[in-house]
């Protein structure tokens, strides 16, 4: 979509903007505002946080997009009373002032309910004539980003202060009229936009699904569709090939020392142990969540101590499986790497029986068992999740023929290839929208494009 210009322009004077419109003028944020000021953390902190009450908004809940309401925490109105001069209200606009989320902003919509913020997050609340859906876009637009990444060039931590907030600069047109006219444009596409960023989410997690039930039933049914089934009277199963073997996790690890251990435990592996330029690495969870390894990243340890803790050596073709936190049960296959290894405490590692299991079967096995909820019911009831030796190994584990192994995990390394390729092209296509996004704001209130009047032709 070609746009027009406006028919005359001039320099702003500030070199963000560069120039506008020949009637506009560059303003100071704190010039259309009565109030800059951030919330405070409760006394007592994430402890008084309640399942209802008032709301208590925080840096994860405001986008650019928009105000996200999933990860919503309350406050008793007790301690709203007590902060009650960082209440928000409708029309404010809100902006992150710390952390990775730095500069998303976004506008208190109205009729909003009543709500509080911490010390991340700066209520911008303007005079009553200053254009607030407006300037809203503007603190979206890549200028004022950039002027905020301008501001923290070099700062130890990131992080705005309120003069800072007050001395960014905006380009803004002399009547509300125009404003308006810019705010009904960028509302009409920036909802298409929107809708097909959504589009492409949905398409994500449609994709994310397939991927899951192609993993379940090809490690569960095979692929061969004229297979005889049998039921093994295992209720999450129900039929399996009738000629697969049904066997326990202990029963597919190899017959060496030591085949399935985890990470030493306690002083046996301490911060005091790292060293650079270790002879060993150590192996630690996020490698078995993520599934890739960068061995300049990794901790290391001199082989004396290596010597000490040898029972948790993995060597490349080992499954690592994440045994504490969020994400255990997670699992990966350790590549080659230059020195010996061990895993951490947070950590298991598994030698498969190459005779009877192939290493990649094994691993599609753990990979369904985490993901039809198996491995989950192996864990204690403490805060921090943690699995044991003694409970995997009694995990149901599928043998099918070797050579059927190997047929099936290359039907599952072509078939995600294929639905990882489709994943990626439509994170992509999110990525160009959000940039088309950015871009459309940027140019319509810099004033860029000349938007008057469109909008209300599209409408008609």
């Amino acid at each position: 979509m070609s746009l027009p210009r406006y028919p005359k322009y001039k320099d702003s004077g500030v070199e963000w903007l560069g120039e506008v419109p020949e009637h506009w003028q560059a303003i100071s944020l704190k010039r259309l505002t009565k109030k800059i000021g951030s919330g405070i953390t409760p006394r007592g902190g994430s402890e008084v946080y309640a399942s209802d009450g008032v709301l208590f908004l925080r840096s994860q809940n405001v986008y650019d997009e928009g105000l996200r309401l999933d990860e919503a925490v309350f406050i008793s109105p007790e301690i709203d009373e007590e902060m009650s001069n960082t209440r928000v209200q409708p029309g404010d606009i809100l902006l992150n002032v710390t952390g990775a989320s730095l500069g998303r902003t976004c506008l208190v919509p109205n009729g909003f309910v009543s709500a509080n913020v911490n010390q991340h997050v700066c209520i911008i609340r303007l005079q009553p004539d200053g254009f607030r859906s407006f300037v809203a876009y503007a603190m979206k637009s890549g200028t004022v980003k950039s002027q905020i990444e301008l501001v923290q060039t070099g700062a130890a931590r990131e992080g705005l202060n309120f003069e800072q907030i007050g001395c960014l600069n905006l380009a803004m047109p002399p009547i509300a009229e125009e404003a308006n006219a810019i705010v009904s444009f960028l509302d009409q596409e920036l909802e298409k936009i929107d809708a097909l960023v959504q589009e492409q989410r949905r398409l994500i997690e449609l994709l994310k699904e397939k991927r899951q039930a192609v993993i379940s039933h090809a490690v569960t049914k095979g692929i061969n569709s004229n297979a005889l089934m049998k039921d093994y009277g295992i209720e999450w199963l129900g039929e399996v090939p009738e000629h697969w073997g049904v066997k326990r996790l202990k029963h597919i690890k190899a017959s060496t020392p030591n085949a399935f251990v985890d990470g030493p435990f306690g002083s046996n592996l301490k911060s005091e142990h790292f060293i650079d330029d270790g002879d060993t690495y150590v192996i630690e969870s996020n490698f078995a969540t993520q599934g890739r390894l960068d061995t300049s990243s990794l901790k290391t340890i001199s082989s004396g101590h290596f010597s000490t803790i040898r029972r948790s050596e993995t060597r490349p073709g080992d499954i690592v499986i994440a045994k504490i936190g969020a994400l255990f049960g997670k699992a990966a296959v350790l590549p080659e790497i230059d020195k010996p290894a061990v895993v951490s405490g947070n950590s298991m590692k598994l030698t498969v029986n190459n005779e009877i299991c192939e290493t990649s079967w094994a691993l599609w096995q753990l990979v369904n068992l985490k993901n039809c909820g198996e491995i989950d019911q192996l864990v204690n009831g403490s805060a921090q999740p943690a699995l044991s030796l003694s409970g995997m190994n009694q995990l149901v584990f599928l043998l099918p023929p070797i050579k059927e192994q190997r047929e099936i995990a290359l039907f599952l390394n072509c078939e995600l290839e294929r639905l990882e390729k489709l994943i990626t092209e439509a994170t992509h296509a999110i990525d160009l929208l959000q940039e088309r996004r950015t871009a459309l704001i940027s140019a319509a209130v810099t004033g860029k494009i000349d938007v008057r009047g469109l909008a209300t032709e599209e409408a008609a």
